[in-house]
């Protein structure tokens, strides 16, 4: 039966319990949290169920694609490609093994990666997009990518990452000084293309001589980028999946929490200094500590160690990290994937660990009230407006940190039974219920948010308390329609023409015991 065909009776959906109605800005976080979804350890995993694990959003998710067009096997996978191929190590075959970048020139976007990326963006979450691509690409090519860019807001470009090793295709194939221009080049398109997009160069960080890995050759590239970056595990197993990772291998690496945080100190002061002093953000794009190497149980021990230092030290390097990643075929995920079944996945003790993270004010957005559209005193009169007339409320998706949305303040008689919320059905929203977040696609009209109230990471609420209820509006499906208004392309605008309802009740229809 189709759902969307049932009409659902909300004649006893009402506004009683709400106290307050604000419009409000969504603000950046001390340190962001941002989410790996999917790469050449793992299968993208589609938001609605990260989204339900997790409890809320994440301020971008990173995806991984690689684009070689100039290959005789491209546009397959190289994996797939080379089925038959020996390879002793994941980065053995002709081209890096992430997902096919589908678009670019004589592409389309009805494919990969743009599918994840509308998805994303639905879901109130920016994109980061990691792309390996070949450095031989023209100066065509490379428009066409960032002409693909246009229509997704504020996303970030990683390219061609950790170009200080030696393991990815891109080093393989060209020299360090060839990366460097490359990176340049391909920025200059970007910014003249996509100006919404912003560039990540990430390579790696201060050596011995206290100077950058390969600081003469990336020094444009380091000048040039929004961002600057690096990847540092504070354990990882290497030879992943190509060994069992034990004891005093030499396939396997640790970084002592102590010594990573002094080289992230060095990396982000020598940056600075080699930029003119100037502060651009620094993200941890990839971060972990791999269960291979520390075993399930204690896999979450430096997350929450290196959080600790974070949040009392507050260094001024510190503006967001990535968790690689969602889930994974290895111990590099919050799930490991069901070797019987990728679409399934396999909880960690890390997935615990990880929630108390997002649960942490540090690595959670703000939120500002920029106007108070309706209240009411504790005698129950309106000292503001009268809330059956709201309507006609103009929401604004700027991105993850920086869109305008509506807030409820409830104030409850006591725990909820039930507490089912009544939305605009043609509207894609993100709502947030005593901190915990859900998503509602168009077309539907009615969501239980009870999870809000007993799901383990809840908050308690208790008679009398007051709670906020938030929502915002991404784009429909994902892209930012071009229009007239120069902000267009970072700017999504929506009007909420009837404001939710709610069907709060205190006790149950009966015990039925």
């Amino acid at each position: 039966m189709d759902v969307k065909k049932i009409k659902v009776d909300t004649s006893r959906f009402g506004t009683q319990d709400v106290i307050e109605v604000n419009k409000i800005r969504i603000t950046p976080a001390e340190c962001a949290l941002d989410l790996g979804d999917g790469s050449e350890r793992g299968e993208y995993v589609n938001q609605d169920y990260i989204i339900n694990k997790l409890g809320r959003p994440h301020r971008n998710i990173g995806l991984m694609y690689t684009y070689y067009p100039n290959d005789k096997e491209w546009p397959a996978r190289s994996s797939e490609a080379y089925p038959d191929m020996e390879v002793h190590g994941q980065w053995d075959y002709p081209y890096d093994d992430y997902f096919v970048y589908e678009g670019g020139l004589g592409g389309n976007h009805s494919g990969q990666p743009f599918e994840q990326m509308r998805d994303v963006r639905r879901h109130g979450q920016d994109v980061a997009l990691t792309l390996t691509i070949d450095c031989n690409a023209t100066d065509e090519q490379l428009t066409a990518i960032a002409r693909d860019l246009r229509t997704f807001g504020r996303i970030r470009v990683r390219i061609n990452h950790e170009c200080a090793g030696t393991w990815f295709t891109h080093n393989r194939r060209f020299s360090y000084k060839e990366i460097g221009d490359f990176f340049v080049r391909f920025n200059d398109i970007i910014k003249k293309e996509a100006p919404n997009a912003e560039t990540v160069f990430c390579s790696g960080f201060v050596g011995e001589d206290g100077k950058m890995e390969k600081e003469d050759d990336f020094l444009k590239a380091f000048q040039a980028c929004n961002v600057w970056s690096g990847d540092k595990y504070l354990a990882l197993h290497f030879g992943w999946p190509f060994d069992i990772c034990e004891k005093g291998d030499p396939t396997y690496g640790v970084n002592p929490l102590d010594g990573y945080i002094k080289t992230m100190d060095k990396t982000v002061k020598r940056l600075r200094e080699i930029c003119g002093g100037e502060k651009k953000p620094f993200t941890a794009s990839e971060f972990n500590t791999d269960g291979d190497v520390t075993g399930p149980r204690l896999q979450g021990l430096g997350l929450l160690k290196f959080a600790d230092y974070l949040r009392n030290k507050k260094p001024d390097w510190n503006y967001s990290m990535s968790m690689y990643q969602f889930r994974d075929r290895g111990r590099l995920g919050l799930e490991m994937e069901d070797p019987n079944n990728p679409d399934v996945g396999i909880e960690q003790p890390l997935m615990d660990d990880y929630k108390a993270l997002l649960n942490d004010p540090y690595f959670q957005p703000g939120q500002t009230v920029l106007q108070t559209l309706y209240s009411i005193d504790s005698t129950k009169k309106a000292v503001k407006n009268d809330i059956s007339k709201l309507k006609n409320v103009q929401l604004r998706w700027g991105g993850a940190e920086d869109s305008d949305g509506i807030e409820y303040k409830i104030k409850l008689k006591q725990k909820p039974v039930f507490f089912d919320v009544e939305l605009p059905e043609e509207m894609n929203l993100m709502f947030s219920v005593n901190g915990i977040w859900f998503y509602k696609k168009q077309g539907v009209k009615v969501i239980d948010a009870m999870p809000a109230f007993f799901r383990k990471d809840a908050k308690q609420v208790y008679a009398g308390d007051e709670i906020s209820v938030t929502f915002f509006a991404p784009p429909a499906n994902g892209e930012n329609p071009e229009t007239d208004k120069e902000d267009w392309a970072v700017n999504y605008y929506t009007e909420m023409k009837t404001l939710p309802k709610f069907r709060i009740r205190y006790d149950a229809c009966d015990t039925a015991d």
